[in-house]
């Protein structure tokens, strides 16, 4: 099987870096082509693969951009936000397959060849899956915080409400409370405004569309 030119998107470079870590051991199957900040680059792929992390929406405008751009070949959702409604949407709106962000590696790369080959997949948390995407990285790991609250915590910065926060991660409120509970103690911040400062002061706002250095 030839090897397979994948772009690489998300809002916030160094998730993408993380990313592109995470693919490395896989290099004889996929060659990371492009690293972009909420665009595909600027070359031809055969698959996109685009990244949620704290997107505030699972396929808002950036979304719709980088599935009508012709360079960006099949595009791959990956999430953890895959209820069925979202798999649904997704795939209406013209995403050639999804993968939820707890499967392995080896997974990943299964599914970006499938995407590649058009069948589309749909690949669910493994049922042992209880940990962090390895080899990934994000906003905020470097203080301890975790890739959910993380997410929670980039989405405060970005000014979403629990609610809202409630709604984009499909979770109850309560689950919400104790991400930004835990997410604040490790910030060593009390108060919204003390979370936001430090989101800011640690990358948590997304990117300007670029390709990543």
């Amino acid at each position: 099987m030839a090897t397979l030119r994948v772009a690489l998107v998300n809002d916030y470079p160094v998730v993408v870096r993380g990313l592109d870590a995470m693919l490395q051991p896989y290099a004889d199957r996929v060659e990371v082509a492009g690293l972009g900040v909420r665009q595909v680059p600027n070359e031809p792929v055969d698959v996109t693969l685009y990244d949620t992390f704290a997107a505030a929406s699972l396929m808002g405008e950036d979304g719709d951009r980088i599935l009508g751009d012709p360079l960006a070949g099949r595009v791959l959702l990956y999430s953890w936000n895959l209820g069925p409604d979202d798999v649904r949407s997704a795939l209406e709106r013209g995403c050639a397959g999804v993968v939820d962000k707890s499967s392995t590696a080896a997974e990943l790369v299964r599914a970006i060849e499938q995407t590649a080959a058009g069948r589309r997949p749909v690949v669910p948390p493994p049922a042992q899956a209880g940990g962090e995407p390895r080899q990934c990285r994000w906003p905020g790991q470097e203080a301890g915080l975790s890739m959910r609250e993380a997410e929670v915590l980039a989405l405060i910065t970005q000014g979403l409400t629990n609610e809202d926060i409630g709604r984009r991660l499909n979770l109850s409120i309560n689950t919400v409370k104790t991400y930004i509970r835990s997410a604040y103690l490790k910030a060593e911040v009390t108060r919204r405004s003390q979370a936001v400062r430090w989101g800011i002061e640690h990358g948590m706002l997304p990117g300007p569309a670029d390709s990543v250095p």
